[in-house]
């Protein structure tokens, strides 16, 4: 592993580079390095998801007088596993992740979980490494700078609840969904499903199961439609 590469893309100072490494190291690829000394992610994680939490926390707390309600659902936007996969995207951590070589070749659901873990991990390293004001910095540039586009967008809202208030208050109806497609093997399925408005196709999205290709679909929707 790069350190440098990595300390770069992420902006941090590292000292430990141990930490990094571990963070990087999912559970599956000691599976195949038995004869490596050092330690998978998970403990980092924990750490790591306590931290962001935190720092979300403080940030919603200091910067809004909303109820504990509406900063819950936003706090939830903001440290869920879709987000922090798309974080290590933006990033670009993905190329350092070191797992086993089935766990490689997951795509889609599978291997954003393992991003949006190792984020956490990163996280935990960066606080252990550096202290708190360092993993917070982090998160303030690489997570709650997302925080606009989740109020503007409406994105801590679930996207299909919303789809259909928003449906049966401009067109007075309730869509409905229905499978497009079915591919690939049983432990890496996609699904595409479209969402409808009486006969008319709106949108459509994929996703690992249908329910997850349902969000897509409406999100999308809400999009083509011009409601977000």
């Amino acid at each position: 592993m790069d350190i440098n590469a990595f300390a770069k893309i992420c902006n941090i100072q590292v000292k430990d580079e141990k930490l990094y490494i571990e963070a990087m190291t999912h559970r599956s690829y000691l599976n195949e390095h038995r004869d490596t000394d050092r330690n998978h992610n998970e403990r980092l994680e924990f750490l790591g998801d306590a931290v962001l939490e935190l720092v979300v926390t403080e940030h919603l707390f200091d910067k809004f007088q909303n109820p504990e309600g509406d900063m819950t659902a936003w706090r939830a936007a903001l440290v869920n596993g879709e987000m922090l996969a798309r974080v290590a995207k933006e990033i670009g951590i993905e190329p350092f992740l070191m797992m086993s070589k089935g766990e490689a070749q997951d795509t889609g659901r599978a291997r954003n979980y393992l991003l949006a873990n190792a984020v956490e991990a990163v996280i935990g390293a960066i606080h252990l490494d550096s202290g708190y004001q360092a993993a917070k910095s982090f998160i303030h540039t690489k997570i709650i700078v997302h925080l606009d586009e989740v109020l503007e967008k409406k994105l801590y809202l679930d996207p299909k609840s919303y789809f259909q208030e928003q449906a049966q208050e401009h067109e007075g109806t309730t869509p409905h969904y229905e499978v497009l497609s079915e591919e690939g093997p049983d432990h890496d399925r996609v699904f595409v499903m479209g969402i409808y408005l009486g006969k008319k196709i709106i949108a459509q999205g994929s996703g690992s199961s249908k329910q997850e290709a349902q969000r897509e679909a409406a999100k999308k929707g809400l999009e083509a439609k011009g409601w977000v």
